[in-house]
């Protein structure tokens, strides 16, 4: 069972991430991975999280050059805070959560 404060880093991970996407995130994994493994898991699953939905959000820019893309834009835009919102809930709960639809980089 995780700590209740590996618990809030693991939760802070996501949350900061709306306010700064990829740094906030970063380093707190940075800071964090060593000490908790829960926070590890958490933190590569959301950066590989955010570079997964990065590319997908190239190639559906790229997209909209055949109006594809501007369906898909707001598609992965609504994706992108509700899986977010559902994996710092989890976290809060102690719990692991795998996105949907990602590449497991790291």
């Amino acid at each position: 069972m995780p700590t209740k404060d590996e618990k809030v880093f693991a939760a802070l991970i996501y949350v900061i991430s709306f306010f700064t996407a990829f740094i906030g995130p970063l380093v707190i994994w940075l800071l964090k991975k060593d000490s908790s493994q829960f926070v590890d898991y958490h933190g590569r699953e959301y950066l590989n999280f955010f570079i997964s939905y990065t590319v997908y959000s190239i190639v559906a820019g790229i997209l909209t050059i055949v109006l594809v893309g501007f369906l898909l834009l707001p598609v992965i835009g609504i994706a992108l805070v509700v899986f977010t919102i559902i994996a710092a809930v989890r976290a809060y709960e102690g719990t692991d959560y795998r996105f949907p639809l990602i590449f497991r980089i790291l």
